[in-house]
């Protein structure tokens, strides 16, 4: 039989100031990792091209100068980044055999994606905000929603989201880790590096989970509640064309927003980190890589203004 013996001081040391992690991803066999990257990258591109298309659509069309489509076109740029935190990373480590990610550069990733994901709540709370005072307040819209207010709001939901992910990302990066550097993920998400750490992670979990809380459910509820007020709206239109009209310009809005908490409620609103990580990685996929490249279909296919503009572009006219 063999021998458990405890881990020495000196090994905790070393592990303590370990310089790299190994990110797992998804094990398998080596066609299931061609099949992967194949995926993977079929989808990045797409995400980068659909949202590229979206912003060059709202830049180069005169119609499409609202603030409607200003804040669409920072989701957009905002998604593009959002896969490029994590996608690449994952696309070489299955071209590869080393899974090996830097101290450093694992810490930089988890803050840019965090970072980026607590954006994306806050610009949609913006637009549903936007969507609120344009159908519920049509004659005052114009002069409410302006250039200025819409700028101050985007700015507004870049720099909150950027700052607010500081205080976990520092608590995080000073745990010490004792027994392995392997990261159950296929990018450095919070939940798996705190199950490394062998020092105590109450502070870490509460911070994180009340930034969680905070965020996600406080910007669903401005979301809530703005849709609440638009439908209350929509319905006492009434005309049944006027009220397909109104509903259509936040139908695609309300798709993505559905789409988006549903999955990242599941993933960050907790109180445990151990349980379920094999489940959670396959349901960060969708948040990471499936939300970010359907967003400028469903935005495309399901809106007049994009369509028109779009084939307006494409014929040349």
């Amino acid at each position: 039989f063999t021998l458990a013996v405890p881990v020495s001081w000196m090994e905790k040391k070393n592990l303590s100031n370990l310089e790299e992690f190994i990110l797992l991803g998804f094990p398998g066999t080596q066609g299931l990792q061609i099949t992967l990257f194949l995926l993977f990258f079929i989808m990045y591109m797409l995400t980068i091209m659909g949202n590229m298309a979206i912003i060059t659509l709202v830049c180069t069309n005169q119609r499409l100068q609202t603030p409607m489509y200003f804040f669409l076109c920072n989701l957009s740029f905002l998604e593009i980044w959002f896969t490029t935190a994590c996608v690449p990373k994952t696309l070489a480590n299955f071209a590869s055999q080393s899974k090996a990610i830097s101290f450093i550069s694992c810490a930089i990733q988890m803050y840019f994606v965090f970072s980026l994901g607590c954006t994306e709540y806050f610009l949609l709370s913006v637009m549903a905000y936007d969507r609120y005072l344009a159908i519920c307040y049509p004659l005052r819209y114009s002069s409410i929603m302006t250039s200025t207010v819409s700028s101050w709001l985007a700015l507004g939901s870049w720099v909150c989201g950027f700052s607010i992910i500081t205080v976990p990302t520092v608590l995080i990066t000073r745990l010490s880790f004792c027994a392995s550097n392997v990261i159950n993920h296929f990018f450095c998400d919070i939940a798996p590096w705190i199950v490394l750490s062998c020092t105590d992670t109450r502070l870490v979990e509460l911070v994180t989970f009340g930034i969680s809380f905070c965020v996600i459910l406080g910007s669903c509820v401005t979301t809530l509640i703005s849709y609440i007020y638009i439908i209350s709206t929509i319905v006492r239109i009434p005309s049944a064309q006027g009220q397909y009209k109104a509903f259509s310009t936040c139908f695609s809005h309300l798709t993505v927003v559905l789409i988006w908490y549903g999955s990242t409620i599941f993933l960050h609103v907790r109180t445990s980190v151990e349980s379920s990580l094999d489940l959670t990685k396959a349901i960060t996929v969708l948040n990471t890589i499936v939300t970010p490249v359907l967003n400028p279909f469903i935005y495309t296919l399901r809106n007049k203004d994009v369509k028109d503009a779009f084939w307006k572009t494409v014929s040349g006219k």
